[in-house]
């Protein structure tokens, strides 16, 4: 009774006529006076208007803008009307019964005409369609009424849509429910809407999860089990979790994988263009070589020359992160390493590195998430897991580190100088909460402010403006190549430096709104290079606390700022140990102090390495 076709509803137009008609109709009619008869009434003519040319140009704008939203809304009907029916019938939608028509692409539905008593339809009744596109639904249950205790069966309700809708930078899932109580009905409508979600190819069907625990607040387990599995579990995504127990123990896993085992990427959008992709949260991957508790039972061991593996390669299995942004690093790290694994790529000399073929998704549970708020805009976990849900991704460019030839690791951005230190200083009290540990970092180096006496080389990138746009990253490598090979192309500059940030990324975050490289995009093949010289410490707090306005942080003229592709630095003096730290006031106007140490902290995305001598940033 529900599939059968019924007349359209009539939208009915109170006016009838034309405004000439209408005038016709109603005019009055004046009294035939006495004094007069026999005399022709004079007929009196309108009085002539007078129009100014603005308002004559202003008329024919407004004309010609009606006239073009109603072509454009014309065409939109006409398109609507098209497009393909699936099936069609009767729901109740928010307490109002509808028509509802499944098209290829969106649903739509209007409420039923409800007529009078005398079977005819009301009047003036004006009968809205509303529509939601298919490609924001992402999940379909059947709704049913269970008692208390009952797990499965339950009294048919009808059918609820899942809806992925945007608030601002935010987004969020909506629930659309269509009452009907036909189990036949439904079920048939219930087998099209999954079928029209199992077409989106690029949304994940399973997740391989890595959690750090011990991330900031360690909120990183309840964020996920609270906000982000829920959402999982109804868009039937399916997990296998690792709480990675030691620092490194998510980057041993990703090493020992095998990529090429796994075919969840066959509908990856192949983009030569960049060596690494960040999902705004997708995450196509792999799984560990390792054997995990946490994973599903019931999977096939595969032998193997190095390790052991799970056979993944039926599943369209995806990797995740959820921590802050040294986690975020760790599992980037992995996923790089591993490709140039794959490719045969000898990390212990200058080598060109592949792009990953696994794209990375992150849920941000950090302190800053800098990574999660440059791609998304916002830290938000429940948005990052409805961009991974949904099947979103971004382009984002990496930088690889290396000294005397060998890779020292990949990352997003780095600090030498104050902001390394300041990291060695706050991971030697690593027993105080987070928030009190980075404040009393901060402090004791500002207290303790010095230069480092540094060698600076970049190669400046050409035309940035240009470069900006969608530039393949073929003929960039193209072009980079030329320049490597002439060194006069190369800049210099030496002296002492408080800070030096390198920066791929625009590294948003909550004290830094601009972020701390603005000017920086996410997959233009450039770096930011910014060189704070050496200055009063008044000077370099004030430089500071730009950050956290919306000020110009580098209009100071201690600040330079290159736009580059290279960067060697090289540095000229030691560390002063922990112990002259702490006993000797030193004042930044002076010559750094030499010592026999010869490791230099490097804060490279919230996590530190150590580098001896001169480092090259690609």
């Amino acid at each position: 009774m529900f599939e059968t076709p019924r007349r359209s509803a009539t939208v009915l137009n109170a006016w009838s006529g034309s405004l000439e008609d209408l005038e016709q109709q109603t005019q009055p009619v004046s009294p035939v006076s006495t004094d007069n008869t026999g005399k022709k009434k004079k007929k009196m003519k309108p009085p002539l208007r007078s129009v100014a040319v603005s308002q004559l140009f202003a008329l024919e704008d407004a004309a010609d803008s009606q006239a073009e939203e109603s072509r454009t809304e014309e065409k939109c009907h006409t398109e609507r009307d098209a497009e393909e029916s699936i099936i069609r019938g009767i729901f109740k939608i928010e307490k109002k019964s509808c028509d509802v028509e499944l098209r290829a692409s969106r649903l739509v539905w209007t409420p039923i005409e409800p007529e009078t008593p005398t079977g005819e339809s009301k009047a003036g009744m004006l009968l809205i369609e509303e529509y939601v596109e298919l490609k924001e639904i992402f999940a379909v249950k059947l709704k049913r009424r269970r008692s208390v205790g009952q797990q499965k069966g339950g009294t048919l309700l009808g059918i609820t849509l899942f809806q992925c809708v945007k608030k601002g930078k935010k987004l969020k899932d909506h629930a659309i429910h269509l009452s009907n109580m036909s189990e036949d009905h439904c079920e048939v409508w219930f087998r099209h809407f999954k079928d029209i979600l199992n077409g989106f190819r690029n949304r994940p069907k399973s997740l391989k999860v890595f959690v750090n625990p011990n991330s900031h607040r360690k909120e990183a387990n309840q964020i996920y089990s609270e906000q982000i599995a829920p959402l999982f579990k109804l868009a039937d995504i399916k997990t296998a979790i690792t709480i990675t127990g030691y620092k490194g123990h998510a980057l041993s896993a990703l090493k020992e994988c095998d990529l090429k085992e796994f075919d969840g990427l066959t509908n990856w959008p192949q983009n030569k263009n960049r060596n690494f992709c960040i999902t705004k949260n997708i995450l196509k991957s792999l799984a560990p070589k390792e054997r995990d508790k946490s994973l599903r039972p019931g999977l096939k061991l595969s032998s193997s020359p190095r390790s052991l593996c799970f056979g993944f390669s039926l599943l369209s299995h995806s990797v995740i992160c959820v921590g802050g942004d040294g986690f975020a690093n760790e599992v980037a790290y992995g996923l790089l390493l591993r490709a140039q694994m794959d490719a045969g790529r000898d990390t212990d000399s200058i080598f060109t590195p592949v792009r990953a073929p696994l794209p990375l998704g992150i849920i941000p549970a950090g302190s800053t998430d800098i990574v999660v708020c440059s791609v998304q805009g916002i830290r938000h976990p429940v948005t990052a897991a409805m961009h991974i849900i949904m099947g979103h991704y971004q382009s984002v460019d990496v930088c690889t580190f290396s000294s005397h030839s060998k890779l020292l690791r990949f990352g997003f951005s780095a600090m030498f100088g104050f902001g390394g230190r300041t990291l060695a200083l706050a991971e030697k009290h690593r027993w105080m909460p987070s928030s009190q540990r980075r404040e009393f970092a901060v402090i004791k180096t500002l207290a303790n402010l010095k230069p480092e006496e540094c060698e600076l080389s970049f190669l400046p990138l050409k035309n940035p403006k240009q470069e900006a746009q969608k530039t393949t990253r073929s003929k960039l490598k193209r072009d980079s190549s030329n320049q490597f090979d002439n060194e006069d192309q190369w800049q210099r500059i030496q002296g002492l430096f408080l800070n030096i940030s390198i920066m791929a990324i625009p590294c948003l975050c909550s004290m830094a709104p601009r972020g701390l490289a603005p000017d920086t995009r996410l997959d233009n093949g450039s770096m930011s290079l910014i060189a704070v010289r050496n200055t009063s410490r008044a000077d370099f707090i004030k430089h500071l606390k730009r950050y956290g306005s919306l000020k110009n942080q580098f209009s100071f003229p201690f600040v330079e700022t290159y736009t580059v592709q290279e960067v060697k630095l090289k540095p000229q003096s030691g560390l002063a140990d922990d112990s002259s730290d702490e006993n000797v006031e030193f004042d930044s106007k002076h010559t750094p102090m030499i010592s026999t140490e010869k490791n230099y902290p490097w804060n490279i995305d919230g996590d530190l390495m150590e580098a001896a001598s001169e480092v090259y940033i690609r």
